[in-house]
């Protein structure tokens, strides 16, 4: 399998910073890890030296294979919980001076609560810490668990994240452990746990998708509540994951973009690098405001 060529839109300059340099010295530090880094994510020097990272508790292996995702997955047995993860976190992001605190985790099937716990000890110590913090959480789906989602919704994160990643059409191949109508589920239990708390979603675009096939996708959304949305360039992290079917332009993200705010959802990120955490910090604020 070959890679196709990245046009000249994709190519993130490198960065080098004191910031960056900083903020890899506080995750070590701390002995915390990013989904930046173990998911191969192109933003990873960029978003360092804005002094910014989105926090992966749970450890760094996935009991999941999406096909299009470079953290590693496992079928073994996997560590407990850090217990003192959460309170590293909170000092992590007090010491980076973050005003907005982003969460996430590898799927973790193996716990009963799939991590949801977690979420909350880890939201609790960030707002002990850093009282004036706003926090997202983006999560795995919980296999539907409105027991777990409860947990997080008890939590009160600033903003609840899942993504649905691809269209329908895709799911079983993209996402072959996963449901694409258990993702919209999901979205839609949370808003009646939680309906003052803004919902957001995105979707990887260029996998083989169709036009109409992500208008739907941006329709069962909206239908589902959703209000923040982003739209992203699917880059292949290897040879062994799915292939990209095509580059969209940075107009066509543009149009989508347009087409989206037209559609209901209030904070659309939509470009060929955005990715579900980058510059959260910014497109999150019209939704918390309004």
């Amino acid at each position: 399998m070959t890679y196709k060529k990245k046009p000249s839109w994709l190519r993130m300059p490198a960065r080098s910073s004191e910031e960056a340099a900083k903020v890899r010295s506080i995750l070590r530090k701390y002995s915390l890890d990013t989904v930046c880094r173990q998911a191969m994510c192109p933003n990873l020097g960029h978003c360092f030296q804005r002094g910014t990272a989105t926090f992966l508790i749970l450890g760094n292996l996935c009991t999941r294979s999406c096909r299009y995702c470079a953290i590693k997955h496992t079928e073994g047995v996997l560590l407990a919980p850090d217990a003192n993860e959460s309170n590293r976190l909170a000092e992590a992001a007090a010491e980076m001076k973050l005003r907005y605190v982003i969460i996430t985790s590898v799927t973790r099937d193996d716990l009963e609560d799939g991590g949801a716990g977690h979420f909350a000890r880890t939201m609790e110590a960030v707002r002990t810490k850093i009282p004036s913090a706003l926090i997202e959480v983006l999560t795995p789906d919980f296999r539907g668990s409105i027991d777990a989602l409860n947990v997080i919704a008890d939590a009160g994160p600033d903003v609840f994240n899942h993504n649905i990643e691809t269209v329908e059409r895709l799911f079983p191949d993209v996402k072959p452990e996963a449901f694409y109508r258990m993702s919209l589920a999901v979205l839609e239990l949370y808003g009646k746990l939680a309906p003052s708390t803004p919902r957001k979603s995105g979707l990887m675009l260029g996998l083989g998708e169709s036009e109409i096939e992500i208008r739907n996708a941006l329709q069962d959304l909206r239908e589902k509540g959703v209000t923040m949305l982003t739209l992203g360039q699917y880059l292949q992290p290897t040879r062994m994951h799915w292939p990209v079917e095509r580059y969209l332009t940075p107009d066509e993200f543009d149009a989508w973009k347009d087409e989206a705010l037209s559609m209901g959802f209030v904070s659309v990120a939509s470009s060929p690098l955005a990715r579900s955490s980058f510059h959260a910090d910014m497109h999150s604020g019209s939704d918390l405001k309004s």
